[in-house]
């Protein structure tokens, strides 16, 4: 994924000025930007390439061709700063900070609860442990986990590629405890969770290693 200090001068306009429409047309940027309409779309071109930006057919005003209608791809957004990460950690400390850190428990609490039964709804209690620990996986990958189920001996091992909530749980170290009591409360009683691999604690990933009772 490019970022914006990878594009030139020219598509980087491009894009800033297509974020602040709906839509535009390459003649409509030409006459913005002095420059040529065959300049602009060899623009348009290259970054509807990289899937930054998509076309569609507008409606004709009246006889000829109806223009073609520029406009910004999802993808385009990763362009553009981002602090949600910032924001949840200043979340965090205000939070702390302002009603301590039993109230602050108790947020991670009710979202620990809110994840329970959402996770409940999709994974059968009654289902074989192997079965509930791949559909884990599947849920905390669409989460952006990154997470994968893998056996090893007769265990599971439920291993988690990436945090995207690193910056936060660095600022809140109740927001991984949560998530080992939300992996036991969704696996049940039956079976035992370990973290054997956690990032905070300087490995390349977290794992939970997981056997039945």
């Amino acid at each position: 994924m490019a970022c914006m200090a990878d594009l030139t001068d020219a598509k980087r306009r491009i894009i800033e000025r297509l974020k602040r429409s709906e839509s535009v047309t390459a003649s409509e940027l030409a006459t913005q930007f002095r420059l040529t309409d065959t300049a602009i779309r060899q623009h348009l071109e290259a970054l509807e390439a990289s899937g930054l930006v998509t076309r569609t057919q507008g409606v004709a005003a009246g006889r000829g061709r109806p223009p073609v209608q520029w406009s910004l791809a999802p993808l385009a957004m990763e362009l553009f700063p981002d602090r949600h990460a910032d924001l949840t950690v200043e979340l965090i400390q205000s939070i702390r900070q302002s009603l301590g850190d039993d109230a602050l428990n108790d947020v991670i609490r009710t979202r620990r609860e809110r994840q329970l039964a959402a996770y409940r709804g999709r994974i059968d209690p009654d289902s074989d442990v192997a079965v509930k620990v791949r559909l884990l996986a599947d849920i905390r990958t669409a989460e952006g986990y990154l997470a994968e189920a893998t056996s090893d001996g007769d265990a599971l091992v439920l291993t988690e590629h990436h945090c995207p909530i690193r910056d936060a749980a660095g600022a809140c170290l109740g927001l991984c405890t949560a998530e080992l009591e939300l992996f036991r409360e969704t696996l049940g009683s039956d079976v035992s969770v370990e973290r054997d691999q956690h990032l905070l604690a300087g490995a390349q990933r977290c794992s939970y290693r997981i056997s039945r009772r």
